[in-house]
């Protein structure tokens, strides 16, 4: 069937519904214009979100990624970010393969249609024109013959009337013939245009309006087809993107079954492990003594056995104890007030006994708001302990660390040492060939541009392999392959040597403190603590054992209850490493595994000869 026999008179109806075809086509082009742009948007939506729960480079989620569910969820945000690709695909072939393309097609549609219609328009144009001229005609025909008959009357009354003369009846006769001469040429005029009209009519409309109508149903077939295959494109375009969408969420799945909670617990272990034993059982201290010496001379001497007994244990039991206490330790550190030693106790075989003396040299410790509020008042000491700030930098050789976390930082400080020194190696090989090539032809080349960059590479070369071998000698001392070094001096002058690295070591002279929390721990203390970055310990950096400058004979029993003293038992010879700097402390050590100050008023003295110079550790 076509619109040019059936519809040859719904012009006007042909016309509005084309039109409604070319705007239902603009239509589908508007939504799927909408649809990409929600498309785009929500892949954008999509890559933020992802891009806003990625790690951070250098923050703590980075550490956080080696668990295995934190793997699956950035395995997640990775293939959500694949996700949010598809949907930018989905986005740029729906614009590219429909819209444009039917943007294109609806301007020749548009077009086309204009073209047909005008042609039509003309066509009925020419069509009233012709139906003009034939009721122009046809009128005219009409009047002339209506004149005929009335001339053809008027001739026939006159020439029946015998008043009228023969010239007036002959007048008449001629003017009748006239007229009837002029209908017959009308007639013959108006038969010719109805016969062209007729022709022309069959022409408009079996012909001309047929062809046109039918381009029209052509156009709008052609509209119809193509909104079709545009509706298919529209969905294979989705369909083309479910393949790797349905990757994406097999990657997200298979990284889901990734999770493994056994392996996470090893990784926490691996993580926070510090390679340290449990703390001990906390021994019994006896505060008793100082009663016991009041009541009677002889208690003296039992308190010197208590203390023998004592002096085995406190030192153990603290050191194990102090990773629970190093906070307090800290604030005893920092807040520790002037004070001078404990004068020497009274007794009959002392040579210096004073009458009426101290009875004990035990000192009651102040209440811990008083030694905040000395801190908080005495400036000089910020100055002396500003490297001991929270989060200062963590110290070359790390030994901030716990054991175990130390060997992993520097067995990977080493690896990344060694990728450099590897990247400057092949660097360097590549230049030696270049320079070689150069020496060979010259015209290529200056052999002396490279030469100095040669020199260069070899200096960080170097440069880098001291760096090795510095830290593998620490990666070495950590894993017990290298002499381990004491403990005891390494954190008793730890804090001095980071301030010495900068400020003379008179500035903090003056602050110089009682041994009680501020100078020094037992061996047991170094090796049984986990220190975290943000402690005091961050600056502390590990010195040689300090050298014996001579020996020391206790002339009095000192408890050592104050944190950085030493107990020690009457008449117990011990070797000296510091003498007295004019506070009335002298630096003692029992053995390589304990150390400590005790008031040099209840020791004697003998200091080596050969140590007059030696260099004196604070």
């Amino acid at each position: 069937m076509s619109w040019g026999t059936e519809l040859w008179d719904q012009f006007d109806n042909l016309e509005k519904h084309t039109q409604w075809g070319i705007e239902v086509l603009e239509k589908y082009i508007k939504f799927v214009k909408e649809r990409a742009e929600i498309e785009i948007n929500y892949a954008k939506q999509l890559r933020n979100l992802s891009k806003k729960y990625q790690t951070k480079k250098n923050s703590k989620e980075e550490e956080e990624s080696k668990y295995t569910s934190c793997k699956a969820f950035q395995t997640t945000l990775n293939e959500m970010n694949d996700y949010a690709g598809q949907h930018e695909v989905v986005s740029e072939n729906m614009t590219s393969m429909i819209m444009a393309e039917l943007t294109r097609f609806v301007q020749e549609l548009k077009q086309e249609r204009k073209s047909n219609f005008h042609e039509g328009r003309k066509a009925q144009q020419h069509m009233e024109t012709c139906w003009k001229q034939l009721e122009s005609s046809k009128r005219r025909f009409e009047r002339d013959c209506k004149e005929a008959e009335r001339a053809q009357q008027y001739f026939e009354r006159m020439d029946a009337d015998i008043n009228v003369t023969k010239a007036d009846v002959e007048k008449a006769r001629q003017q009748a013939q006239i007229r009837h001469q002029m209908a017959d040429d009308s007639k013959g005029d108006y038969s010719s245009v109805l016969q062209k009209f007729n022709h022309e009519q069959q022409e408009h409309y079996h012909t001309h309006i047929p062809s046109i109508f039918q381009k029209l149903q052509d156009m709008e077939e052609k509209r119809i087809v193509r909104l079709g295959d545009s509706l298919k494109t529209y969905a294979d375009i989705d369909r083309q993107v479910v393949p790797i969408i349905g990757k994406c969420l097999d990657g997200i799945t298979k990284s889901a079954d990734s999770i493994n909670g056994k392996q996470d617990s090893q990784t926490v272990i691996e993580s926070f492990k510090s390679g340290f034993e449990p703390p001990g059982d906390v021994d019994f201290e006896d505060f008793t003594q100082s009663i016991k010496r009041t009541v009677s001379d002889t208690s003296l001497t039992n308190s010197r056995a208590d203390g023998k007994s004592e002096l085995k244990i406190s030192g153990k039991s603290r050191g194990k104890l102090w990773p629970f206490i190093k906070k307090n330790k800290l604030m005893s550190l920092l807040t520790s007030p002037h004070q001078p030693p404990p004068p020497p106790p009274a007794s009959d075989s002392s040579p210096s006994a004073v009458p009426n003396g101290p009875q004990s040299p035990k000192q009651q410790k102040e209440p811990l708001s008083h030694r905040l509020n000395d801190f908080m008042t005495s400036k000089p000491k910020i100055h002396c302990f500003r490297s001991l700030k929270r989060g200062g930098a963590t110290p070359e050789d790390f030994s901030n660390l716990p054991p175990e976390q130390r060997r992993k930082k520097l067995q990977q400080k080493v690896d990344e040492l060694n990728k450099d020194i590897q990247k400057e190696i092949d660097q360097r090989d590549a230049l030696t060939k270049m320079k070689d090539v150069y020496m060979k032809n010259p015209q290529m080349g200056d052999p002396a541009s490279v030469a100095q960059r040669l020199i260069e590479i070899s200096n960080n070369i170097e440069k880098l392999r001291v760096e090795v071998q510095k830290f593998e000698g620490w990666l070495a001392e950590v894993e017990g392959r290298l002499p381990a070094r004491n403990d005891n001096s390494r954190r008793q002058s730890a804090l001095y040597e980071t301030q010495n690295a900068t400020t003379p070591v008179s500035n903090c002279a003056q602050d110089r403190e009682s041994p009680d929390g501020s100078y020094t721990e037992d061996q047991s203390q170094e090796t049984e603590v986990k220190v975290t970055p943000t402690e005091f310990d961050d600056d502390f950096d590990d010195e040689e054992p300090l050298p014996t400058i001579g020996t020391c004979k206790a002339l009095y029993p000192f408890d050592g209850e104050n944190e950085g003293t030493i107990s020690v038992a009457e008449g117990e010879v011990l070797s000296v490493i510091e003498e007295d700097k004019g506070d009335g402390w002298t630096r003692i050590r029992r053995n390589e595994e304990e150390e400590g100050y005790v008031p040099t008023s209840y020791i004697e003295v003998y200091l080596d000869k050969n140590t007059k110079g030696a260099k004196t550790y604070i």
